[in-house]
């Protein structure tokens, strides 16, 4: 857990932010003192989320966005400088996906999931990014991915695909924009427990089972954990990291090999 203040007076934009894994990011980074602009399609969906943070002392802006309108994203971005002055952090939260085989997959299906999650984290890295170059300090963007990502997503192959995608823009990103103080790093979680994951996700006491068991560490992770390590990301303490994706699924990608239980 990083020290109080670590984050003190950093202007943070959480996509997603009202709930699960956002919400966990926005009230740890507030806990270290950042400014927060919390984006979600719905506003109802940040106004709780809001309400307790200011209960808490932090100083909080939501704004209604879609991510996969520009004009939004820009929008998104004017008001926030408007409100704090820059945009120091930016973390790409917001996502889709269902599962669907990719037979059955429509256009439409799958245009709605790339949209959000590919075009989504483009559109808002390439808004915040400007105002960071332009700001001359740089800044941070911190990307959620899955790993899914490079081991391919059978029933989800629009959200594999995705965030292959983002996988890609973060390593390159990394690399365009370090010379203007920008670092562009990803945290790839495994199972999360989150508010309603679980019901669609993990539904039956055999799903779990079955999902527990090719989990090497033995449980489902939480959003905590994923935001003390998102915090510690966009933090000074990482200063030398860029273009990393930290895999936080308790060694499920690997496997368990041909002798495991």
């Amino acid at each position: 857990m990083l020290p109080e203040k670590s984050l003190q007076g950093r202007v943070a934009i959480i996509t997603g932010g009202g709930t699960g894994i956002g919400r966990a990011i926005a009230f740890e980074y507030a806990r270290l003192g950042a400014k927060l602009v919390l984006a979600s399609r719905s506003a109802d969906h940040l106004e709780p989320t809001a309400r307790e943070l200011e209960s808490k002392g932090a100083q909080v802006l939501c704004l209604a966005t879609d991510v996969r309108i520009p004009e939004q994203v820009d929008h998104l971005c004017d008001e926030t400088v408007r409100r704090f002055g820059s945009i120091d952090i930016l973390v790409n939260n917001a996502a889709g996906n269902f599962i669907c085989r990719a037979e059955d997959l429509s256009v439409n299906g799958w245009n709605a999931v790339i949209n959000i999650v590919l075009n989504g984290t483009f559109y808002c890295s390439r808004a915040t990014g400007l105002r960071m170059i332009e700001s001359g300090r740089g800044g941070n963007i911190l990307n959620l991915v899955a790993t899914y990502a490079w081991t391919g997503g059978p029933g989800t192959i629009h959200s594999a695909c995705a965030k292959a995608g983002v996988v890609c823009m973060t390593r390159t990103l990394a690399v365009e924009w370090a010379r203007h103080k920008i670092r562009v790093n990803a945290i790839a979680p495994g199972p999360v427990e989150t508010e309603g994951a679980g019901s669609r996700l993990w539904a039956t006491p055999e799903v779990r089972s079955a999902m527990l068991d090719a989990i090497p560490r033995g449980r489902i992770g939480n959003t905590e954990e994923i935001a003390q390590a998102s915090a510690y990301l966009v933090s000074d303490f990482a200063d030398f990291i860029t273009g990393e994706v930290l895999v936080m699924d308790g060694g499920q990608w690997l496997g368990k090999g041909m002798f495991g239980r």
